[in-house]
């Protein structure tokens, strides 16, 4: 089963909502936001240099004292990278 940005929304409202406050912003046209609008793209020119991308977006949840371990938390990628875990049955690999 594939999640669009809405229903992971409503996940976190049913699931979770003390992280989905995380998401809140003062917006005319939204209550939650979850990607950085005009963000930095970065090319991706390397194997190595992507590894080190995404170990750093998987290490954010453990910096921000979410979980313990990069694959313990929810919403990260880095259960299915890791352990072969699809919780929401969007990942492709």
């Amino acid at each position: 089963m594939k999640f669009t940005v809405q229903q992971m929304k409503f996940e976190l409202m049913k699931s979770d909502d003390y992280y989905l406050q995380d998401f809140k912003v003062k917006k005319d046209d939204r209550v939650f936001q979850f990607w950085k609008k005009n963000a930095l793209s970065v090319e991706l020119f390397s194997e190595k240099f992507f590894v080190q991308k995404m170990n750093y977006i998987h290490d954010n949840p453990v910096k921000a004292g979410k979980c313990i371990f990069p694959e313990d938390y929810k919403y990260s990628s880095a259960s299915y990278y890791n352990c072969g875990d699809d919780y929401f049955g969007i990942m492709t690999g």
